[in-house]
């Protein structure tokens, strides 16, 4: 079965599922990168119901089809800065092979519902497929409340080349920068390395927590994730590698100037 005819079957099954998108779908052309783009739109909206065994097939396939053709980066492969356990990366999060791969999600931790968004939670369960909003869904119906700023939860990857995504709220800001922000941005990092390392992981990738949408300063959160990391690092006796991954040109040299 040809990619094309793999997309058009799983977008029909999604149709099926939500029928109420039906018109929205019929904007799109019987092209490939149409019908992908349909694909990852009708992913973004489906809630957290039951996945088939047929659904989960085709869309491992899809996915993993992809992700040999992007090609998969091992962290371990990547040179390392002037701390042998930190390493600078720019590139796209999801093609990471490490322990874990960090993901800046929102309160209800259940990614990204507006279509072909450009924020990491989308790219990420995108990436992954809809078992992760569907294990997502289970914690936060287990927790019974929203996720805290700060906090973290650990699940599988999926199809990413990750073995686990830890998800983590980053501060909101809205004005100046307050005290507190800075103190809630520590506390994401903190208790994703704490959250690593109780699982026994020995390579954690970040993203810029909190510096896109959430409009933290990207410099002063840049600041408080190498502190804090590096701080975490001195005192624990473990051998982490902990990645800086970085999408943007400007956030790569802000990264570079402090680690150098």
């Amino acid at each position: 079965m040809e990619r094309l005819d793999r997309l058009k079957i799983i977008n029909r099954m999604l149709l099926e599922e939500m029928p109420q998108h039906k018109k929205f779908a019929a904007q799109f052309t019987d092209e490939i990168l149409s019908q992908r783009q349909l694909f990852r739109s009708l992913m973004n909206v489906r809630p957290a119901m039951s996945l088939s065994k047929d659904y989960i097939e085709l869309q491992d396939r899809i996915l993993s089809d992809e992700q040999k053709e992007q090609g998969v980066v091992d962290v371990l492969s990547l040179p390392t800065t002037a701390d042998p356990n930190i390493i600078l990366w720019r590139g796209d999060i999801t093609r990471l092979h490490a322990d874990a791969i960090v993901n800046a999600a929102n309160r209800a931790l259940l990614g990204c519902f507006h279509p072909c968004h450009g924020c990491i939670d989308n790219a990420i369960h995108s990436a992954a497929g809809s078992q992760l909003r569907a294990e997502c869904s289970k914690i936060m119906d287990i927790q019974g409340h929203e996720e805290p700023t700060g906090q973290a939860k650990i699940t599988a990857a999926y199809n990413l080349p990750s073995k686990h995504v830890i998800h983590t709220v980053g501060p909101i800001i809205a004005g100046s920068l307050q005290e507190r922000d800075c103190e809630l941005l520590a506390s994401c990092y903190l208790s994703c390395l704490a959250l690593a390392e109780r699982n026994k992981l020995n390579s954690i990738a970040f993203c810029c927590i909190s510096t896109g949408e959430y409009r933290f300063p990207a410099d002063v959160a840049a600041e408080i994730a190498v502190n804090t990391i590096k701080e975490y690092l001195k005192n624990s006796n473990g051998e982490m590698k902990v990645v800086f991954n970085v999408f943007k040109e400007s956030d790569e040299e802000i990264y570079r100037n402090i680690l150098q």
